[in-house]
C-alpha cells in the first residue's frame, strides 16, 4: 500500500539541474525535453538511486509516458527509455517506438544465457505532433496499453515478466540505448513507474487525457506569469511560437499555442487548440443584431450548411424544396452572398461538408424520388479544375432527413437519417464507412430509428458519441431519442432520453462543461387528449454529468415547433439562437436568441422575427460575425449581422 511513483525522468534532473544534451521546449503550451543523441550516457543514471531498498525490478508494475512524437512518421525504431547492465549491450527492460508500432522489451534470466522478449502492440499512432499519455501496465503474462485513457490494447504472450530481475549495476537511460542510433526525438514530459498497480484509475481523472499527469519534473511544471520581484526565470525554455498577420487563420489543435495579430482591430490572439482567444484586446460584446442580406432562394428552404474551400472562399449551400430549378450554392462575394452553382435536387432537406485528405466533398438529403422514380441521396465532390461540385456517389436513401460526416480513429463515416419508407417510419438510418482502396462510402452499421430527423456526432476525451433526434414513430411523438457510444468498432447505446417530435440535437461546450440541446418540435399522441397547442412546448438542455456518465436535464426553454439551435460566440460571450417555425397560428414567429448568464442558464437576450424557421447558421468573416436563417415558407432566407460594442 505504500509503493509510491518512482520518477524516472526527474532522476535525470536532480534539482533541476539539466544533463548535457538536453532542452526544455514548449509546444502547444506544454514542456518538455528534447534529447541529443551526442551524449547518450550522459542522459542515465544508477537504478539504485530508485530501487533503494531492493535490487528486483518488481513483478507488477505500470509505466506512465507523455510525448510528443514528431508528425514526420519514424523511419527506425526509436527507444523511450531502456534499463541495461553496465557489462552487456542487452536491454533489461525498455520501451521503444516504431512506425504505428510500440514495443515493450524485457529479459529473461531464468534460463542459461537468458533471451529477450518483444511485446508489439500494433496500431499505435502516435506521429501526429500532439502530446500523447500511454499507460503500459504488466502482471505475468498480461500487457496492457491504454492511449490517451482510451479503449486499452490487451496482449497475452507466452512468456511472463520475470519475477525476479536483477537491477544490479544496471542503469536507466533517457531516450536511448547507450547508443546514438534510435535516440528519441521528440519531446518526453513524463516518464513514472508505478510498481505493483494499474495506474490507470489514477490517470484517467481529468478532461485533458493527452497531458494527465502522475509527476512531472518540477523543471516542466508551469512557471509563474512573471517572476517575482526582481528574480530571474530560473529555468530557461525554448518555445515553437509563431505570430500569424492577415485574415483570421484556422485555428486547431496543430495552430495551439500559436498568435495571430488581427490589423484591423489591432488586436493579438492566442489559439486555445479550437478557438482565437483575445490576449490584447478589448472583448466585442454583442448589442444587437441588424437585417444584413435578404437572400432570394430557389424556393423554400429546408437547410442551409455554411463553409469554406481553402483558397477558394466561403460559400453557404441551401437545400431548396422544388426541381426544378433545385438547390443553390452561393459564394461569399464583396460582402455578400450571390450565386454561384446550381445543382438538380429532390426535396433537398439539407448538406453536409466535409474532407477526406485533400478531397472535398458536399452531400446531399434528398426527400423524394427523381424524375426516373429512384430515391437517391448524393455525393458531390469539389473539382478543382472546373471550380465547381460534381457527382461523385449515389447512395439509396429513404426521406432523407440529415447527414452527419465525422472521423473515429482515423477512419472516415457518414451517417444518413432516414426518416421513412412510404408510411412506415421505423426503418434503419446507415452508418458508411470510408473505403480507401475503392473511393466509395460502404455500409458499416444500421441503426433503427423512428421517423429521423437529425444525426449528431461528438466526442468527450477519447470516446465518440452519435446522438439521433427521433420524431415519430407512426403513432406519437413523445418517444425516445437515443445517444450512442462507439466501442469496440460499431456504436452502441449509450443512453435514451425522452424527446417530443425531436428535430435537432446541438452539442456545445462552455469552458469544461458540456452541453447536450435537444428542439422538440411537436407535441402529438393519436391515443392521448389533443393538448391545447401542439407546438409551444418545452425544449430542453440536458449537461453531461460525468460522476454518473449520462447527460442530466440543465434546463427547459419554451419553443415553438423548434426545428433548429444553434451555438455561437460573441467575445468571451455564448449565446443560443432557436429555430421557432410555427406557433400553432402563423408561421410569423420570433426565434430567439439566448444569452449563457452562468448560474441564471441561458436567458432571453434578442427577439428576431422570422417566417417559418429552419435552420440557422453561424459565421464569420474578416469584416464581423454574422447569422444566416433559411425559411421553409418563402423563398427568401435572411443574413444578419451581429453588432458589437
Amino acid at each position: 500500500t505504500d509503493l509510491r511513483p518512482l520518477d524516472i525522468l526527474s532522476e535525470v534532473v536532480p534539482a533541476g539541474r539539466l544533463a548535457r544534451g538536453m532542452r526544455v521546449f514548449q509546444v502547444q503550451g506544454v514542456r518538455g525535453f528534447q534529447l541529443a543523441a551526442s551524449r547518450p550516457r550522459a542522459l542515465g543514471f544508477p537504478a539504485s538511486r530508485l530501487f533503494i531498498h531492493c535490487d528486483r525490478f518488481p513483478e507488477e508494475f505500470s509505466i506512465i509516458v507523455t510525448l510528443r512524437v514528431l508528425s514526420n512518421p519514424v523511419k527506425r525504431n526509436e527507444y523511450i527509455f531502456t534499463l541495461m547492465a553496465e557489462e552487456s549491450p542487452n536491454v533489461l527492460v525498455g520501451l521503444r517506438y516504431a512506425p504505428n508500432k510500440l514495443h515493450f522489451l524485457f529479459w529473461s534470466q531464468e534460463r542459461t544465457g537468458g533471451w529477450q522478449t518483444r511485446v508489439t502492440f500494433p496500431n499505435v499512432s502516435l506521429s501526429d505532433n500532439q502530446w500523447h499519455t500511454l499507460v503500459l501496465a504488466v502482471s505475468g503474462q498480461s500487457f496492457s496499453l491504454t492511449v490517451d485513457c482510451s479503449v486499452p490494447k490487451d496482449v497475452v504472450v507466452e512468456t511472463p515478466f520475470p519475477a525476479s530481475l536483477s537491477v544490479k549495476r544496471a542503469s536507466f537511460y533517457l531516450g536511448n540505448r547507450r547508443r546514438r542510433k534510435g535516440v528519441f526525438t521528440g519531446l518526453l514530459r513524463q516518464l513514472v513507474l508505478l510498481p505493483g498497480a494499474d495506474a490507470t484509475p489514477q490517470i484517467c481523472t481529468t478532461m485533458n487525457f493527452k497531458v494527465a499527469t502522475l509527476s512531472v519534473p518540477t523543471v516542466l511544471q508551469d512557471l509563474p506569469a512573471k517572476p517575482a520581484s526582481n528574480e530571474v526565470l530560473k529555468y530557461p525554455y525554448e518555445t515553437d511560437t509563431k505570430v500569424t498577420l492577415g485574415s483570421r487563420p484556422p485555428c486547431t489543435k496543430q495552430e495551439k499555442a500559436q498568435f495571430w495579430f488581427n490589423v484591423s482591430r489591432r488586436g493579438l490572439y492566442l489559439c486555445n487548440g479550437s478557438a482565437w482567444i483575445s490576449m490584447l484586446e478589448v472583448k466585442q460584446r454583442l448589442d444587437y443584431v441588424e437585417e444584413y442580406q435578404n437572400l432570394v432562394t430557389n424556393s423554400e428552404t429546408m437547410g442551409v450548411e455554411v463553409f469554406t474551400i481553402p483558397k477558394v472562399g466561403l460559400f453557404a449551400a441551401t437545400a431548396n424544396r422544388y426541381t426544378p430549378p433545385g438547390s443553390a450554392i452561393y459564394k461569399w462575394t464583396d460582402g455578400k452572398f450571390v450565386p454561384y452553382q446550381n445543382i438538380p435536387t429532390y426535396q433537398a432537406q439539407s448538406w453536409k461538408y466535409f474532407t477526406i485528405g485533400k478531397k472535398i466533398f458536399l452531400a446531399v438529403a434528398n426527400f423524394e424520388q427523381n424524375d426516373r422514380g429512384q430515391e437517391f441521396s448524393v455525393i458531390y465532390k469539389w473539382s478543382r479544375k472546373k471550380e465547381k461540385f460534381v457527382t461523385y456517389q449515389r447512395i439509396t436513401t429513404h426521406s432523407a432527413r440529415d447527414w452527419e460526416a465525422f472521423v473515429i480513429e482515423g477512419e472516415a463515416f457518414l451517417a444518413v437519417v432516414n426518416h421513412r419508407e412510404g408510411n412506415n417510419h421505423n426503418i434503419d438510418s446507415v452508418i458508411y464507412r470510408w473505403n480507401p482502396r475503392t473511393g466509395l462510402f460502404e455500409t458499416n452499421q444500421t441503426i433503427p430509428t423512428s421517423g429521423a430527423y437529425d444525426w449528431e456526432f461528438f466526442t468527450i476525451g477519447p470516446y465518440s458519441f452519435l446522438a439521433v433526434a427521433n420524431t415519430f414513430n407512426g403513432t406519437s411523438t413523445k418517444i425516445y431519442s437515443h445517444i450512442y457510444i462507439w466501442l469496440s468498432g460499431s456504436f452502441q447505446l449509450f443512453q435514451s432520453i425522452l424527446t417530443f417530435g425531436a428535430a435537432d440535437w446541438e452539442v456545445f461546450r462552455i469552458g469544461d462543461r458540456v452541453f447536450l440541446a435537444v428542439a422538440n418540435s411537436h407535441s402529438y399522441d393519436s391515443g392521448m387528449p389533443a393538448p391545447s397547442n401542439f407546438y409551444a412546448i418545452n425544449s430542453s438542455i440536458y449537461e453531461l454529468n460525468i460522476t454518473a456518465q449520462m447527460f442530466v436535464k440543465f434546463q427547459d426553454l419554451l419553443t415553438y415547433s423548434a426545428l433548429d439551435w444553434e451555438f455561437f460566440s460573441v467575445g468571451d460571450d455564448s449565446f443560443l439562437v432557436v429555430a421557432n417555425s410555427f406557433d400553432g397560428f402563423t408561421f410569423s414567429v420570433n426565434s430567439i436568441i439566448y444569452r449563457w448568464q452562468g448560474y441564471e442558464g441561458f436567458v432571453a437576450a434578442h427577439h428576431l422575427p422570422t417566417v417559418g424557421c429552419r435552420d440557422w447558421e453561424a459565421f464569420h468573416t474578416a469584416e464581423g460575425s454574422y447569422l444566416l436563417y433559411s425559411s421553409a415558407k418563402e423563398p427568401l432566407s435572411k443574413v444578419l449581422k451581429l453588432k458589437t460594442t
